[in-house]
């Protein structure tokens, strides 16, 4: 019954929320900046395809360990011109060789991946010298009667959410993970507010 809801129910329902229209705007804020050999941690069902900018990127390693995930994003892949390749292993685990990929793109991912800054350092060790990480996350709010919620909810909202965290502190993980944090925009979009808060922006390996 659980691998049934993970893989037949989870993926729609996951989709559903991460589709509605604020979110495919924070999207498209970013998924432009991607360039040359991408790789997209969290593919999901391929909401970030249609604003990729094929001129810019030469490959997209599609990195999406649900089976349910994938099977939804085969339409968008299939018809799309990006040179797109799924991996299917988890986001702790990057089978891709050391400074290979010239930008990772990662939005809506880091709440849900069991051990972020072990993911993270396996992004760092893959990014080229003078790559980048492009991130948009919700996490962590800086209201304090917001995060107490958060806070609250979480561990209900974990087990119903395919692991999903609300209350994540995205900045926190980036440096913990090895990075730099160039650009860093942070609002609430519309939406639930426990849910809402966004963080978006442009991360280099730290030195």
């Amino acid at each position: 019954m659980k691998r049934f809801y993970e893989e037949r129910v989870l993926p729609h329902l996951i989709n559903k929320a991460c589709s509605a229209s604020p979110n495919q705007k924070q999207r498209q804020k970013i998924v432009p900046l991607a360039e040359g050999r991408v790789l997209e941690i969290g593919f999901g069902s391929g909401l970030n395809v249609p604003f990729y900018d094929c001129s810019k990127v030469e490959k997209v390693w599609a990195l999406e360990p649900s089976e349910g995930m994938r099977a939804k994003a085969k339409p968008l892949v299939d018809g799309s011109s990006l040179d797109i390749e799924f991996i299917d292993l988890p986001g702790e685990k990057i089978p891709l060789d050391a400074a290979t990929v010239d930008t990772v793109l990662v939005t809506y991912s880091l709440c849900t991946i069991p051990d972020a800054v072990l993911a993270l350092a396996g992004m760092r060790r893959v990014l080229k010298p003078g790559g980048k990480l492009i991130f948009c996350e919700h996490g962590k709010a800086p209201d304090e009667n917001i995060n107490r919620w958060q806070n609250r909810l979480n561990p209900a909202w974990r087990k119903i959410a395919g692991g999903c965290n609300m209350n994540r502190d995205i900045p926190g993980l980036l440096v913990a993970g090895g990075f730099r944090v160039l650009t860093d925009e942070r609002m609430y979009i519309p939406g639930a507010k426990v849910l809402s808060y966004n963080y978006w922006g442009v991360a280099v390996a730290a030195n």
